[in-house]
């Protein structure tokens, strides 16, 4: 009652004192002569504004000697001065020591401030008990902003054991007394749970009582309650209006928290304008997330105008921060040269931060650096064990690197078990190159059984992913009826999808299904135009076929030059029939000089590979004398190189060197037999050879040689 007159009279005499100059004076006077309630009025009315101009320098000092004669709320407001540095240079300490005795003659204000001291550790060594104890002294008297700190210590177990119940009570206390914070407490207890059955409707209630009041953390949560339809029927403009609402209000969580929701089409609102203004605002308050989102917009021109250069520096400003997603974007921005330099180092620098705080795809792309040597001295072993960190994570692509080192050995032991088990589980996850890898390792048996079945199934799953080598593989399993039944059809399909994306195998094959005709109507314009395709990558099966085109004029005008070009092109990386070709231009003088010399180069090193016709020719050059030294010796032994593999030109011209005892002793019947081999095999000219051998044997002779050739071609097919 004491403390009530007090107020009241506080309240006359400021009115008084800006109404009443005379008796403001009285007043005046009373207080200088050492009044303590007039002394605490005076001062009040300088603080304040009251009637007076508002001095802090001339309310302290009367408020001081108010306090110092024992004025509770004198007390309290010495402790206000100190603690807010008005009036006097700011000192929590004296705030700490005036707020105490204020507090011990119960003024629930004082006792907050005094809490709030002990809480935050101000002016007195942090201590949540006796922080507790003051808030709740202070809220038991009605104070809503005490009420709601005693709610907030029993939720969180602070200065007292955690108790929903209890801090439900409070919250509500406050909260009906229109205390914001509370309100949007209470509405968090009601949506959880917590302390009180848990109702959506009553949650939605204190949210937009809060709300209302302009609390971002309400105006949020109330978003949140109209986009999910908690409490009230679904509504993302109430929704999005809310959020917004928040967001102005500068706080940083919740300006991202928009920018995510525009960005993505939360609620049918997306707009890349709007997110990036609010990643900005957040971005240029320091948060990590928003200036990695910002930098998102600039790299994809999401929002703003696409630009790398800015893009890296919004990267770098969340990197710094440690945020692994930006992290992981500046290594690859170093590593691509995109808005800065090209700088391997910098990349596996950015890369390895990142991967050093457990991030699957930074180390893959730390095994990556190693694996290749970029940034780093190479080193399969230190990329193995990047990749298996990223691996044991889960992730796919590592998986996939791991399979792959266990397949060719590279910083592990050679395994196809354990290639085939890495493959198969990135496989199963999705991964492309896993799934070409697994569908090889069941064609080709490594690792596990062989099974064609498999390998189509795995080639297939790749296949309709748009993986050109699975689309090649694919049309190769139907072309040759592996794994599922043979389809010329199916394999153009297949071969054509990939032959568009630039896959050179499957550019040569498709020139080879319209050469024969094969799932395709035949046509040698289309086969042509496809074999340039994959000639013009370089591969030497194609380069072979172009020049055949140009050499005949299929598909395209006959060109001896285009074609020795190309058949150089082929012959040069070892294509055992462009070396032949090769040589027969240079034979002949067909789009090059002629020069023996070099076709027998050329024939050499197609017939050293096997290939029956450039063996017959070498022999040919070696019986004549034609690029190299006449040796029949030689040239024997080419011809029967050739003639063992079928070709009946070298078989009549070994039935020759028989016939002659050029390279080899005379032998009339082995010249016969080798003679009729050639004829039956489909040479007409050797016919007036096995005539006019056969004059010279008898015909037990000519029996014995018929009967070897008839068991020559049981084992030989024609040519």
């Amino acid at each position: 009652m004491k403390r009530f007159i007090l107020i009241f009279v506080g309240l006359l005499c400021f009115t008084l004192l800006s109404a009443l100059p005379a008796y403001s004076e009285s007043l005046l006077q009373k207080a200088k002569s050492g009044d303590a309630e007039a002394q605490y009025y005076i001062g009040r009315a300088y603080y304040d504004g009251n009637g007076v101009k508002k001095d802090y320098n001339q309310a302290f000092p009367w408020i001081k000697s108010a306090a110092e004669k024992g004025i509770t709320e004198a007390q309290y407001w010495m402790g206000n001065c100190y603690y807010e540095g008005r009036g006097t240079k700011q000192d929590y300490n004296e705030a700490f020591s005036w707020y105490k005795p204020a507090a011990e003659q119960g003024l629930p204000e004082a006792q907050f401030r005094l809490g709030n001291c002990y809480y935050e550790g101000i002016g007195t060594k942090q201590d949540y008990n006796e922080a507790f104890r003051w808030f709740k002294a202070a809220a038991e008297q009605g104070l809503p902003e005490a009420q709601y700190w005693v709610g907030n210590c029993y939720y969180e177990g602070i200065g007292t054991k955690q108790n929903y119940n209890e801090a439900f009570r409070w919250f509500k206390a406050a909260a009906e007394q229109g205390y914001a914070d509370a309100q949007n407490m209470l509405g968090n207890c009601y949506f959880l749970g917590e302390g009180v059955k848990q109702d959506d409707n009553e949650a939605f209630h204190w949210y937009k009582a809060a709300a209302e009041q302009g609390h971002a953390d309400a105006q949020w949560n109330l978003g949140n309650c109209y986009y999910i339809g908690k409490g009230v029927k679904q509504d993302y403009n109430e929704a999005f209006r809310w959020y917004k609402a928040a967001a102005e209000q500068g706080d940083v969580d919740y300006q991202f928290c928009l920018g995510v929701n525009y960005e993505y089409e939360k609620g049918g609102r997306q707009d890349y304008n709007e997110a990036f203004r609010w990643y900005k605002a957040a971005a240029e308050q320091g948060d990590a997330d928003a200036q990695y989102s910002l930098g998102d917009c600039y790299y994809y021109g999401k929002g703003t105008k696409q630009d790398y250069n800015e893009s890296v520096r919004w990267f770098k400003a969340a990197a710094e921060q440690g945020d692994v997603d930006a992290q992981c974007r500046l290594g690859d921005c170093y590593y691509l040269g995109e808005g800065v330099k090209q700088d391997y180092n910098e990349a596996f620098r950015w890369f390895k931060a990142a991967a050093e705080q457990g991030d699957a795809y930074a180390q893959c792309r730390i095994g990556s650096c190693y694996y290749f040597g970029k940034g780093a001295k190479q080193d399969y072993n230190e990329a193995f064990r990047w990749f298996k960190a990223a691996a044991e994570q889960g992730d796919a692509y590592a998986q996939c690197r791991i399979g792959s080192c266990y397949y060719f050995g590279k910083g592990a032991k050679q395994d196809y078990n354990e290639a085939f088990r890495w493959f198969k589980a990135a496989a199963e996850q999705g991964d492309v190159d896993a799934q070409c890898r697994l569908g090889d390792c069941y064609y080709l048996g490594e690792g596990i059984k062989q099974d064609y079945n498999e390998a189509f199934r795995w080639y297939k799953a790749a296949a309709e992913q748009g993986d050109a080598y699975a689309q090649y593989s694919l049309g190769f399993c139907y072309a040759n009826g592996e794994g599922v039944k043979q389809d010329d059809n199916e394999a153009f399909r297949w071969y054509k999808a990939a032959a568009e994306q630039g896959y050179v195998g499957a550019q040569y094959n498709l020139g080879v299904c319209y050469s024969k005709g094969k799932g395709v109507r035949q046509d040698y314009n289309e086969a042509f135009r496809w074999y340039k395709a994959a000639a013009e990558q370089g591969y030497a099966k194609a380069q072979y076929n172009l020049g055949f085109y140009y050499y005949y004029g299929k598909g395209v005008k006959q060109d001896y030059n285009e074609a020795f070009r190309w058949f150089k092109a082929a012959a040069e990386q070892g294509d055992a029939e462009a070396q032949f070709n090769l040589g027969v231009c240079y034979y002949y003088g067909e789009g090059v000089k002629q020069d023996y010399n070099e076709a027998f180069r050329w024939y050499k090193a197609a017939a050293e590979q096997g290939d029956a016709k450039a063996q017959c020719r070498i022999g040919s050059c070696y019986y004549f004398g034609e690029g190299v030294r006449q040796d029949y010796n030689e040239a024997f032994r080419w011809f029967k190189a050739a003639a063992e593999q079928g070709n009946y030109i070298a078989q009549s011209f070994l039935g020759l060197c028989y016939e002659y005892g050029n390279g080899v002793l005379q032998n009339y019947k082995e010249a016969y037999y080798w003679y009729l081999i050639s004829y039956r095999n489909g040479y007409p000219d050797a016919e007036q050879e096995v005539k006019r051998i056969e004059n010279k044997l008898t015909d037990q002779q000519k029996q014995e040689v018929q009967k070897r050739v008839n068991d020559w071609f049981k084992t030989h097919p024609k040519e």
